[in-house]
C-alpha cells in the first residue's frame, strides 16, 4: 500500500484558497444588498461587470504565460478583486472607468508580479487609485443619491444605460456628492449644523451609508467568526481612525465627527475586506496591529488635511509599502520555537 509522504507540521482541515475567497464573497453580500437597496442597481451592475472582466483578463493573461487557466481561475481571487472594485466604484461610473480599474488590478498589480501570492500591493486598490487619479471627474460626479429601489432611484434599464452609454449625459437628478465629500468641501464656509441639514446626511449619520457600513461590519464579523481573517487589522484600523478623530476632530465646524468617519464612505469595507488581504498585509499579530493602526491614522490624515474626501485606497497602498519593514521587525514565531526571532540589528544575528 502506498502512503502519501508529507513533511510536518501536519495540519488538518485546511481551507483551500477557493473556499476562503468564496466566504469573502458571501460575507460581502449584505453590504452589496444594502448598496442596492439604498443607492439603486449601480453597484450590483458594477460587481457583475467587474467580476466578469476580471475573470476574462486573468484567463487571457494566464494563457499568455502558459499557465493552466481553469486551475488558477478556480481559486476565486480574481472574482474577489472584481467584487471589491464593483463595491468601491461610484454607482454610475462609466464602464470604461471600471474596465481600466479591473485591467490594471489584474494585470499590472497581480499578474505582472507573478500572480497569486506574489503581489506586494492590494490589486483592487491599485486599480481604484489609478482611475481616481486619472479620471477624477468621473470618479467624483457619479455617486448615486440615496433613494432606494422604491424611493426614486433610476430603474435597472436606466442605470444600465447610464453606465454603458457612450455619451454619459448628465443626470444630476440621480447623483449627489458623498457625505464625506459634502462635509469636506463645505466646512470651510459653513457651520456643522448647516452642512448636516443637507439631504445627503439624512436623519442619522449619513443617509444610506450608515446601513451600508453596518452591513459590511456584519459581514466582517462573520469572517472573523469563521477565522477567515483575524480581528487585529480591522480593530487596529478602526481604533486608529477613532483615536485620531477624537484627538483632532472635536470641533465639528472644522472636521467631520467620529460617527461620520466610521459610518460613511468605505470605512467598514476597507477595514474587513480590503486591508485584510492576506498577501499584501503584515504577517504576525503584532505586525497586523501596527499595519491596521497605520491605515486608520492615514485615512484620517488624508480625509482631514488632504485633497481626497475618502482615503482607504491610498492608506492601504501606503501601508503596503511599509509591510516588508513591519514584517522584518515583527516576525511571527517560527514553528517549534518559543519566541519570535526579532529583526533588531545587533541581536540574533540581525
Amino acid at each position: 500500500m502506498a502512503f502519501v509522504q508529507q513533511s510536518s507540521p501536519h495540519a488538518h482541515n485546511a481551507r483551500p484558497t477557493s473556499r476562503v475567497m468564496l466566504w469573502v464573497i458571501i460575507a460581502a453580500l449584505p453590504g452589496l444588498l444594502a448598496q442596492t437597496l439604498f443607492f439603486g442597481w449601480g453597484n450590483l451592475i458594477n460587481v457583475v461587470w467587474c467580476i466578469a472582466l476580471a475573470l476574462a483578463c486573468e484567463g487571457a493573461f494566464l494563457r499568455l504565460r502558459g499557465k493552466p487557466v481553469v486551475f488558477f481561475l478556480k481559486d476565486n481571487t480574481a472574482a474577489v478583486t472584481g467584487l471589491l472594485l464593483g463595491l468601491s466604484l461610484p454607482q454610475f461610473a462609466p464602464w470604461w472607468v471600471s474596465g481600466i480599474a479591473v485591467i490594471s488590478a489584474i494585470i499590472m498589480a497581480k499578474q505582472l508580479y507573478g500572480g497569486l501570492g506574489a503581489n506586494p500591493f492590494n490589486p483592487a486598490m491599485v486599480g481604484y487609485a489609478l482611475v481616481l487619479v486619472s479620471f477624477p471627474v468621473a470618479m467624483t460626479t457619479n455617486w448615486a443619491e440615496a433613494a432606494g429601489l422604491f424611493g426614486g432611484a433610476p430603474g435597472f434599464g436606466e442605470t444600465l444605460g447610464r453606465i454603458f452609454s457612450a455619451s454619459q449625459t448628465s443626470i444630476d437628478g440621480w447623483t449627489m456628492a458623498t457625505p464625506l465629500d459634502e462635509y469636506k468641501h463645505k466646512v470651510a464656509n459653513h457651520t456643522a449644523v448647516e452642512i448636516l441639514n443637507h439631504p445627503t446626511f439624512g436623519d442619522w449619520v449619513a443617509r444610506g451609508w450608515e446601513w451600508v457600513n453596518l452591513a459590511f461590519l456584519a459581514g466582517g464579523l462573520l469572517l472573523i467568526g469563521l477565522r477567515i481573517i483575524t480581528w487585529h487589522i480591522p480593530v487596529a484600523m478602526l481604533a486608529g481612525l477613532t483615536i485620531m478623530s477624537l484627538a483632532f476632530g472635536n470641533n465639528p465646524d472644522q472636521y467631520a465627527s467620529v460617527q461620520l468617519q466610521l459610518l460613511a464612505g468605505g470605512t467598514m469595507l476597507g477595514a474587513f475586506f480590503i486591508a485584510t488581504d492576506p498577501v499584501s498585509a503584515a504577517t504576525s499579530h503584532q505586525g497586523k496591529l501596527i499595519y491596521g493602526a497605520g491605515i486608520g491614522i492615514l485615512i484620517y490624515v488624508i480625509r482631514a488635511w488632504g485633497n481626497y474626501p475618502d482615503a482607504v485606497a491610498f492608506s492601504v497602498l501606503l501601508m503596503n509599502f511599509a509591510v516588508p519593514f513591519i514584517d522584518y521587525y515583527t516576525p511571527p514565531r517560527t514553528y517549534g520555537h518559543h519566541k519570535a526571532r526579532r529583526g533588531v540589528p545587533g541581536r540574533n544575528g540581525g
